[in-house]
């Protein structure tokens, strides 16, 4: 095995890792704002029941998307979409904190929106070497 071969093996097992990671993490939240929304310890859920279980299905469709398609490799190119959309997503939910004047809790958001840049950039540069 040479060296090329041992770091692409090495980037694989690592986005593989930050795919999990965010699958678990974005479901975790998407069942969480959908059964039981009362539990979790954020302000804006008492404000629109609506947005929590819209923001529930955005999550746990975020949570399937991002390793399934790569997982059964089938339409790969949705797991790099749905990074995309991941990292849509945690802007948005900046922008929203930041104006209900809770910029202290971005950093998750933060955190999860650098490894979704890093889930698109490695499973998009994986895609054209391999076109």
């Amino acid at each position: 095995m040479t060296a090329k071969q041992k770091a692409s093996k090495t980037i694989n097992v690592i986005l593989w890792t930050a795919q999990g990671f965010l699958a678990l993490t974005m479901c975790w939240a998407g069942f969480m704002k959908i059964f039981t929304p009362e539990g979790l310890p954020f302000a804006w859920i008492k404000d629109s029941d609506y947005l929590v279980l819209f923001t529930g299905v955005i999550d746990l469709l975020a949570g399937i998307g991002i390793v399934l398609p790569a997982l059964l490799r089938v339409k790969t190119e949705l797991t790099v979409f749905t990074a995309y959309g991941i990292i849509i997503l945690m802007i948005a939910a900046s922008i929203f904190h930041i104006s209900r004047g809770e910029a202290k809790e971005i950093g998750f958001n933060i955190l999860m929106l650098f490894i979704a840049v890093f889930v698109a950039w490695g499973r998009h540069k994986g895609r054209r070497s391999r076109e």
